[in-house]
């Protein structure tokens, strides 16, 4: 298993997007969006506060009857937010995931956010790997080297 150092390098869309606590949850879900993306990281300078997603927005504004463009992001955010280290490998990213329903993990290094990694990046990650212990076999089995 390949480490979180390793898919971050691997990965393509390396951008970190974030938002402010007390911008509203509209500019929120108009960011995402614009940028294709899921989830936000809700940051105050360099500071994590938490995660704002999609389903933040179905749940806590749209469900709840609050109006997006007067709540701020902190009220529809979540935290304290879960996130991995640099060394830790794809299948304990994917327990935390799948044990604690996210599908976003930002990546911390000496308490600094140095990216974020989603579901999907490690869902493609075990594919190449899969991918790879193919390729060798079959090489293995026709005797190539």
């Amino acid at each position: 298993m390949k480490s979180v150092a390793h898919i971050l390098q691997e990965k393509t869309q390396k951008a970190i997007f974030s938002i402010a606590p007390d911008a509203s949850v509209l500019d929120a879900v108009k960011m995402m969006a614009e940028r294709s993306v899921g989830a936000l990281l809700v940051m105050e300078g360099d500071k994590l506060l938490g995660v704002i997603s999609e389903r933040d927005y179905a749940r806590k504004i749209v469900l709840m009857g609050r109006s997006s463009d007067k709540t701020p992001v902190r009220a529809a955010m979540s935290s304290p937010v879960m996130y991995v280290h640099p060394e830790q490998t794809n299948e304990e990213c994917m327990v935390l995931m799948t044990e604690n329903r996210l599908r976003h993990l930002p990546v911390m290094s000496d308490g600094k956010l140095i990216g974020l990694i989603s579901i999907g990046d490690l869902v493609k990650d075990i594919i190449s790997e899969q991918k790879f212990i193919i390729d060798q076999l079959e090489h293995y089995i026709r005797g190539e080297r």
